[in-house]
């Protein structure tokens, strides 16, 4: 039997164990940025506005997607951005953000 070496490529970290249990590869050309929804576009298009004063236009994810996590605005998000295009992102989390209600 011919043993196969795990094969491992210059630009990928090994697998992180994530909340939801599953396994994902953080990849190096990807970065991560947190922000607020401004406003909502239509079709899981979504203006986000960055913690640094940067608005870029974002979509939900596709596990966000299946497991129908809704996003509103004025929620607190965290965002995939390429490397190759800082002006668009992929909304990856909403955070739970408690309401203060006032008595």
């Amino acid at each position: 039997m011919a043993r196969h070496k795990e094969r491992r490529y210059p630009e990928q970290k090994p697998a992180v164990k994530m909340n939801g249990g599953y396994t994902r590869r953080q990849r190096a050309d990807i970065l991560t940025a947190q922000g607020e929804i401004i406003e909502s576009l239509g079709y899981e298009n979504y203006r986000v506005e960055l913690d640094n004063g940067v608005t870029i236009l974002a979509t939900i994810s596709g596990k966000m997607r299946q497991n129908h996590i809704r996003v509103m605005t004025g929620d607190r998000v965290e965002l995939e951005l390429s490397a190759y295009d800082l002006t668009r992102g992929r909304i990856t989390r909403r955070f739970n953000v408690s309401i203060k209600r006032e008595p």
